[in-house]
Protein backbone atom coordinates (compact mmCIF):
# COMPACT_ATOMS: atom_id res chain seq x y z
CA UNK A 1 0.00 0.00 0.00
CA UNK A 2 0.98 3.59 -0.66
CA UNK A 3 -0.41 6.52 1.29
CA UNK A 4 -0.59 9.97 -0.28
CA UNK A 5 -1.08 13.26 1.54
CA UNK A 6 -1.58 16.51 -0.36
CA UNK A 7 -0.96 20.00 1.01
CA UNK A 8 -0.55 23.56 -0.19
CA UNK A 9 -4.01 24.46 -1.41
CA UNK A 10 -5.75 27.69 -0.54
CA UNK A 11 -7.55 30.83 -1.68
CA UNK A 12 -5.60 33.12 -4.00
CA UNK A 13 -6.27 35.85 -6.52
CA UNK A 14 -5.97 35.54 -10.27
CA UNK A 15 -2.35 35.84 -11.35
CA UNK A 16 -0.98 34.48 -8.07
CA UNK A 17 1.08 31.33 -7.59
CA UNK A 18 0.75 28.25 -5.40
CA UNK A 19 2.79 25.12 -4.93
CA UNK A 20 1.03 21.89 -4.09
CA UNK A 21 2.88 19.01 -2.47
CA UNK A 22 2.05 15.34 -2.27
CA UNK A 23 4.03 13.19 0.13
CA UNK A 24 4.05 9.42 -0.40
CA UNK A 25 4.67 6.80 2.27
CA UNK A 26 4.48 3.04 2.50
CA UNK A 27 5.55 0.83 -0.41
CA UNK A 28 6.90 3.69 -2.48
CA UNK A 29 9.40 1.47 -4.32
CA UNK A 30 6.43 0.01 -6.19
CA UNK A 31 5.49 3.37 -7.68
CA UNK A 32 5.96 3.89 -11.41
CA UNK A 33 4.56 7.41 -11.59
CA UNK A 34 2.78 10.10 -9.60
CA UNK A 35 0.37 12.57 -11.05
CA UNK A 36 -2.12 15.34 -10.39
CA UNK A 37 -5.76 15.44 -11.38
CA UNK A 38 -8.38 18.02 -10.54
CA UNK A 39 -12.14 18.20 -10.25
CA UNK A 40 -13.89 21.51 -10.70
CA UNK A 41 -17.44 22.04 -9.39
CA UNK A 42 -19.92 20.25 -11.61
CA UNK A 43 -17.22 18.70 -13.80
CA UNK A 44 -15.49 15.37 -14.08
CA UNK A 45 -12.01 14.70 -12.78
CA UNK A 46 -9.43 15.77 -15.34
CA UNK A 47 -5.75 15.04 -15.85
CA UNK A 48 -3.30 17.83 -15.03
CA UNK A 49 0.24 16.42 -15.07
CA UNK A 50 2.29 13.31 -14.29
CA UNK A 51 5.93 12.43 -13.68
CA UNK A 52 7.51 8.98 -13.89
CA UNK A 53 9.28 8.19 -10.65
CA UNK A 54 12.59 6.78 -11.87
CA UNK A 55 13.09 8.48 -15.25
CA UNK A 56 11.51 11.79 -14.39
CA UNK A 57 9.58 12.03 -17.65
CA UNK A 58 6.73 14.52 -17.44
CA UNK A 59 3.45 14.87 -19.31
CA UNK A 60 0.98 17.73 -18.91
CA UNK A 61 -2.45 18.63 -20.16
CA UNK A 62 -2.37 21.16 -22.96
CA UNK A 63 -4.61 23.47 -20.94
CA UNK A 64 -1.97 23.94 -18.24
CA UNK A 65 1.31 23.85 -20.17
CA UNK A 66 3.48 26.84 -19.38
CA UNK A 67 1.60 27.59 -16.14
CA UNK A 68 1.42 24.39 -14.06
CA UNK A 69 4.62 22.36 -13.74
CA UNK A 70 5.12 19.01 -12.07
CA UNK A 71 8.35 17.91 -10.41
CA UNK A 72 9.49 15.26 -7.97
CA UNK A 73 11.97 14.79 -5.15
CA UNK A 74 12.72 11.10 -4.92
CA UNK A 75 14.68 11.52 -1.68
CA UNK A 76 11.59 12.97 -0.02
CA UNK A 77 9.10 10.76 -1.86
CA UNK A 78 7.27 13.94 -2.76
CA UNK A 79 5.78 15.31 -5.96
CA UNK A 80 5.04 18.98 -6.48
CA UNK A 81 2.75 21.02 -8.69
CA UNK A 82 3.99 24.57 -9.19
CA UNK A 83 1.03 26.66 -10.25
CA UNK A 84 1.75 30.09 -11.77
CA UNK A 85 -0.47 32.72 -13.35
CA UNK A 86 -3.51 31.11 -11.78
CA UNK A 87 -6.91 31.69 -13.35
CA UNK A 88 -10.41 31.38 -11.87
CA UNK A 89 -10.92 28.31 -14.09
CA UNK A 90 -8.14 26.58 -12.16
CA UNK A 91 -10.46 26.45 -9.14
CA UNK A 92 -10.88 22.79 -8.22
CA UNK A 93 -10.03 20.08 -5.76
CA UNK A 94 -6.59 18.79 -6.73
CA UNK A 95 -5.86 15.11 -6.21
CA UNK A 96 -2.54 13.35 -6.17
CA UNK A 97 -2.39 9.79 -7.49
CA UNK A 98 0.21 7.05 -7.81
CA UNK A 99 0.59 4.35 -10.43
CA UNK A 100 1.91 0.91 -9.50
CA UNK A 101 3.70 -0.80 -12.36
CA UNK A 102 4.66 0.50 -15.77
CA UNK A 103 1.92 1.72 -18.10
CA UNK A 104 1.88 3.65 -21.37
CA UNK A 105 2.22 7.40 -21.53
CA UNK A 106 -1.37 7.55 -22.76
CA UNK A 107 -2.61 5.55 -19.79
CA UNK A 108 -0.84 7.92 -17.38
CA UNK A 109 -3.37 10.56 -18.46
CA UNK A 110 -6.28 8.34 -17.37
CA UNK A 111 -7.56 8.11 -13.78
CA UNK A 112 -8.19 4.36 -14.18
CA UNK A 113 -4.41 3.74 -14.31
CA UNK A 114 -3.91 5.05 -10.78
CA UNK A 115 -3.99 2.67 -7.84
CA UNK A 116 -3.67 5.12 -4.97
CA UNK A 117 -5.19 8.55 -4.30
CA UNK A 118 -4.82 11.30 -1.76
CA UNK A 119 -7.73 13.03 -0.07
CA UNK A 120 -7.47 16.14 -2.23
CA UNK A 121 -6.67 19.78 -1.55
CA UNK A 122 -8.88 22.72 -2.49
CA UNK A 123 -7.55 25.49 -4.71
CA UNK A 124 -9.76 28.54 -5.16
CA UNK A 125 -8.78 31.36 -7.48
CA UNK A 126 -10.78 34.57 -7.22
CA UNK A 127 -11.07 37.03 -10.09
Amino acid sequence: QVQLVESGGGLVQAGDSLRLSCAASGRTLSMYAMGWFRRAPGKEREFVAVVTWRGGSTYSADSVKGRLTISRDTAKNTVYLQMNSLKPEDTAVYYCGAVRGEVSALSLRRAYAYHYWGQGTQVTVSS
